[in-house]
């Protein structure tokens, strides 16, 4: 019989409280069993194993960050809807680093269907939109902006840019206008 009170949610939570806390790869069982002060046999009853867990707090993430990004982008567009969504993604991976590492994690396609990730092109494509990039090419401009935005949050949160001046910020800024520019002018396919 389940635990009262724990459910596959809960755990989910607990398991993205220790990746935010202690990173994503101490995200175990046993150590969520810990963090909710229950047996690991408890936790069972609402997942398969680690791998299971580590799956959910990806989901989880997945879908803050989608809310995020939604957030971000309501009433906007052009550099400005571009400039908060980007900006979304990095003050959610400062406050939430584990689960920002979590989102990253690789998917089987059946639960990548499932998951917000789907929603989180959807928003980028809302961005396309407003610079008039073809329909035909957002695929290209999805990854464009997924591997600009997302390359640059994990190489500042790894420490790769605070070993040189200018900041990171005057970077980050740089970033957004150059993205803004490329967008502006997307080469006809």
């Amino acid at each position: 019989m389940p635990r009262v009170g724990l459910t596959s949610t809960r755990l989910a939570t607990a398991g993205a409280e220790v990746a935010d806390a202690m990173g994503f790869d101490a995200v175990t069982v046993s150590r969520v069993a810990r963090h909710v002060g229950v047996k690991p046999a408890s936790l069972y009853s609402h997942l398969t194993g680690s791998d299971d867990l580590r799956t959910k707090v990806c989901l989880l993430a997945l879908s803050e960050m989608a809310e995020g990004a939604a957030d971000a982008l309501a009433g906007r567009a052009g550099r400005e809807a571009l400039a908060a969504y980007a900006e979304s993604f990095r003050s959610y991976a400062r406050r939430h680093p584990g689960r920002y590492e979590a989102s990253h994690r690789r998917l089987d396609p059946a639960t990548a269907e499932a998951s917000d990730g789907r929603r989180h092109t959807d928003l980028a494509v809302t961005i396309l939109r407003g610079y008039a990039v073809p329909e035909s090419e957002h695929v290209h401009a999805v990854r464009l902006l997924g591997s600009s935005i997302h390359g640059f949050v994990s190489l500042e949160a790894a420490g790769g840019f605070s070993h040189s001046a200018p900041d990171a910020e005057a970077s980050w800024t740089r970033a957004i206008d150059a993205l803004d520019h490329v967008l502006r002018g997307w080469p006809a396919p």
